[in-house]
C-alpha cells in the first residue's frame, strides 16, 4: 500500500488537495471493485493538525506534521494556496519551520509533488533549484523572476523532474495524480479512475496548459480573437508581423501593444503558440510522423520542430509523440 500525504495550512486553494485525494480514493474504489487491495492509504496533513480553512471558507481536519522519516516510501503533494507567489508573502506554507520540515520529508519520500503554487513551497525549500518545474500559468513567469535557477516550463500541465513533480493550476492536480496511479497501478488502472470521475485521461493537446485557443474564447471579437482566428488556417503559410499588422490596418506597434494588453503575448509569440499547439494535436494522431506534423503546422522542418519543441516543453517531438500518441 501507498502512503499519500496531502499537506496543507490556512489558506490552501481546497481543490488542490481534494482534487488529487479524490483520484486515489477512487484508485481505491476500482481496486475493492475488482476484489483486490486497495492500494493507497490517504492522510491529510497540516502544521499543528487539526481544521484548517481553505481559501473557498471550506475546512478540512487535518492531522499533524509527522517526523519526517514517517514519510519513507510515500508520496508527498503540496497544496498551492493564497500568497506563496508573492516575495514577501506571509503565508503560513512559507513559514521556516514548515519549509524546514518540507526539506526533510523531501529526503525519505519516493515523490515529492507539488500542485499550482505548491510549487514556491518546493522552490523555497531548495528542493527545485537545477530541475524542470511547472506552476499557474498567471504565476509562472514569478516562479523563474524569484527562483532563477529553475528552468520553468510554463505550457506543461504536470512535470516530473527525478523524485520531484509539480503541477500547473488547480484541476491539473487531478492529471498529476491520475498519472501517478499509471505509475503505480498501469494505464488500465488509471484509465478506469478517469472514467469513473469523468475526467479526461489525458488532456486533449497534452502538456498544452493554457492555450490560445482557450484565450481566444474569451474574448472572440477582441483583437487576439480575431487575429488566432485569421493565423489558424494559414499556418503553413510564410507569415510576419508586418503582415499581421496590414490584415487589420494597424500599425506594427500598435499591433504589438493591443495584442500584449490582451493575451500578454506579442504577434510572434502567437503565432509559435498556434504552430506548436497545432503540432501537439497532429502528433496525438495515429500514423503521424513528425515530418509531416512539422509540414502541416508549419514549421517546415523536422529541425525546427524539435527546436520549438525543447524550447516550448522541454521534449522532443518523438518523446512527446510516444506520450501522448
Amino acid at each position: 500500500m501507498t502512503d499519500i500525504f496531502l499537506l496543507v495550512y490556512q489558506g490552501f486553494v481546497l481543490l488542490d488537495a481534494t482534487g488529487p485525494a479524490q483520484v486515489f480514493c477512487t484508485a481505491n474504489d476500482e481496486a475493492r471493485d475488482a476484489g483486490d487491495a486497495e492500494p493507497y492509504r490517504i492522510h491529510m496533513i497540516a502544521p499543528g493538525g487539526g481544521q484548517v480553512a481553505s481559501t473557498a471558507g471550506v475546512s478540512v481536519l487535518a492531522g499533524p506534521l509527522p517526523d519526517p522519516s514517517a514519510l519513507a516510501g510515500a508520496t508527498l503533494m503540496v497544496a498551492g494556496g493564497r500568497g506563496l507567489e508573492e516575495v514577501a508573502g506571509a503565508s503560513p506554507a512559507l513559514d521556516p519551520a514548515m519549509l524546514a520540515w518540507v526539506a526533510a520529508a523531501a529526503a525519505h519520500v519516493a515523490r515529492c509533488c507539488a500542485v499550482c503554487t505548491g510549487a514556491f513551497v518546493l522552490a523555497r525549500a531548495g528542493l527545485l533549484d537545477g530541475r524542470r518545474a511547472v506552476t499557474h500559468w498567471l504565476d509562472a513567469a514569478q516562479l523563474q523572476l524569484q527562483y532563477p535557477a529553475i528552468a520553468v516550463q510554463d505550457d506543461a500541465i504536470y512535470i516530473r523532474d527525478g523524485a520531484l513533480y509539480t503541477s500547473a493550476g488547480i484541476a491539473a492536480g487531478m492529471d498529476l495524480a491520475l498519472a501517478l496511479v499509471e505509475e503505480d497501478r498501469g494505464r488500465a488502472a488509471s484509465l478506469a479512475a478517469a472514467k469513473r470521475l469523468v475526467l479526461f485521461f489525458k488532456r486533449p493537446g497534452g502538456q498544452r496548459q493554457f492555450s490560445s485557443e482557450l484565450l481566444a474564447q474569451a474574448d472572440p471579437q477582441g483583437l487576439h480573437g480575431q487575429l488566432t482566428a485569421w493565423l489558424r488556417p494559414r499556418l503553413q503559410q510564410q507569415i510576419d508581423v508586418e503582415r499581421m499588422a496590414a490584415e487589420f490596418a494597424l500599425s506594427v506597434r500598435t499591433l504589438h501593444r493591443r495584442l500584449q494588453s490582451e493575451s500578454g503575448m506579442s504577434p510572434a509569440q502567437l503565432l509559435l503558440r498556434l504552430r506548436m499547439e497545432a503540432a501537439c494535436a497532429l502528433l496525438e494522431r495515429p500514423g503521424m510522423t513528425v515530418k509531416r506534423a512539422a509540414d502541416q503546422s508549419g514549421f517546415g522542418s523536422e529541425y525546427n520542430l524539435r527546436r520549438a519543441f525543447v524550447a516550448q516543453l522541454g521534449v522532443v517531438p518523438s518523446d512527446y509523440q510516444a506520450r501522448f500518441g
